[in-house]
């Protein structure tokens, strides 16, 4: 399966700009890709104020990715702000190359900047079935917390899209490599540059890492897009000769 990873820059609360800033990469990707990946509030960046710039499932973002799934033949995914029944949501759109829509809402809100006073918490994991792969989307924060992204699906890819600020890379890079190797899966990371309205920096660092913590794709602070290709074929081989999984805890999750 082929990736495409879009690490960029985001004007600041301005949908129709980022969604052509987004739309001429696409459209300069000259292979054929399985799924192109964009940051966490893609048409907006991490903003506290979605009163008057969240969209519904029937906006304009949303025909535009399915529009553009169609187009390339792709499955296309990132997070924009969507309000639905009078609440806010950080929702994630797993748009397919039929149009169909999955969708998954952010289920850690990021208190320290007070996401958590203005948008609503997910509920569920959403696992993705597309291409052989098992695919498991999450956003940004929920990076930290393992027993959520906990491998239980036995899925083959975690991916998260994010805004994560330079200040706590380090953390970024930690902890995807960890949730590689604990989950014993591809995991793909695709963040952010520049700086938003609030003055927080963002240097990129998207990445893939395989199973055992190696890089398929290393950390990298440049623009423009990136392809990775994942074998599942290696990843199924790899678990039987290390079959770590088997062993794991048996949980379940309390509201």
């Amino acid at each position: 399966m082929k990736v495409a990873l879009i690490q960029t820059s985001l004007f600041w609360e301005k949908p129709e700009e980022n969604r052509v800033h987004f739309e001429n990469i696409i459209d300069s990707i000259a292979e054929s890709v399985d799924i192109i990946v964009l940051p966490e509030m893609f048409t907006t960046g991490f903003t506290m104020n979605p009163y008057d710039i969240a969209e519904s499932m029937e906006g304009s973002t949303v025909a535009w990715l399915k529009s553009t799934a169609i187009r390339k033949c792709s499955a296309i995914t990132g997070s924009i702000i969507i309000k639905e029944n009078g609440s806010y949501f950080n929702r994630l759109l797993f748009v397919l190359p039929s149009g169909k829509v999955e969708i998954y809402d952010k289920r850690h809100l990021f208190a320290l900047a007070g996401e958590n006073n203005v948008y609503t918490a997910g509920k569920s994991k959403l696992i993705v079935n597309y291409k052989g792969f098992k695919i498991c989307p999450l956003i940004c924060y929920d990076l930290r917390f393992p027993v959520f992204s906990r491998n239980i699906e036995n899925y083959d890819l975690l991916l998260y899209v994010a805004n994560w600020p330079t200040v706590r890379i380090s953390a970024w890079d930690a902890l995807l490599k960890a949730r590689a190797i604990e989950n014993q899966c591809f995991v793909i990371g695709l963040n952010r540059l520049g700086q938003d309205h609030n003055n927080h920096q963002y240097n990129g660092h998207s990445q893939s890492i395989d199973l055992l913590g190696n890089y398929l794709l290393e950390p990298t602070e440049e623009a423009g897009y990136f392809i990775v290709d994942l074998d599942k074929n290696e990843l199924l081989l790899s678990r039987q000769k290390l079959d770590f999984l088997s062993d794991r805890d048996s949980f379940s999750l309390l509201e």
